[in-house]
């Protein structure tokens, strides 16, 4: 890799980490859960997809040391480590495997269906992750944190994860392009 590419990489590596950090704060609560509806997961389906596994995690790790030091990019215009410990921690560290999964998804093949496969295992892990500590958090049973923080997202995140399953393949080959990213 030259030098050039090497910038080009870092630079939108940073990029996307700044796009998470203008979507993830966007969400909308909602009076049945502690768990509001976030762009966050969108923006990582797309991260992930232009990035791939590894880079796709560095620009999501970068995101919550962004938060973890208290810049507001969390959903709500949150930040800091008490937000990380809080009802919602277990989605934001789940996040990491779903940008994993996801990104070696995106990364090993241009097949749609299994790419769309991948954003399903991914969310699927995040989810296990965020009704774990949500019961935990609200001294819930794991059934009532699942309908709480996963059953009434379901629909909304299988329509970002199509957006994302139609859009992202073709942004990504105009991105590799324009950025000359291997």
């Amino acid at each position: 890799m030259t030098q050039q590419n090497k910038t080009h990489t870092m630079v939108f590596t940073a990029l996307m980490t700044a796009v998470l950090c203008i979507m993830g704060p966007l969400s909308l609560p909602i009076p049945i859960s502690p768990v509001p509806i976030s762009l966050t997961n969108l923006a990582l389906y797309f991260i992930c997809c232009l990035l791939g596994m590894k880079l796709g995690t560095v620009s999501y790790l970068l995101y919550l040391l962004l938060g973890f030091a208290g810049l507001p990019v969390f959903s709500g215009f949150t930040g800091g480590g008490a937000k990380l410990l809080g009802p919602t921690g277990g989605y934001l560290f789940g996040f990491i495997f779903m940008v994993l999964i996801c990104g070696w998804c995106f990364e090993h093949t241009d097949n749609r269906i299994f790419q769309f496969a991948g954003m399903i295992a991914g969310t699927a892990l995040c989810y296990l992750f965020g009704t774990a500590w949500l019961a935990y958090q609200a001294h819930l049973s794991f059934g009532a944190a699942l309908a709480a923080g996963v059953i009434p997202f379901i629909p909304g995140d299988i329509a970002k994860m199509l957006i994302a399953a139609l859009i992202a393949p073709e942004l990504r080959k105009r991105v590799k392009a324009a950025f000359s990213i291997d």
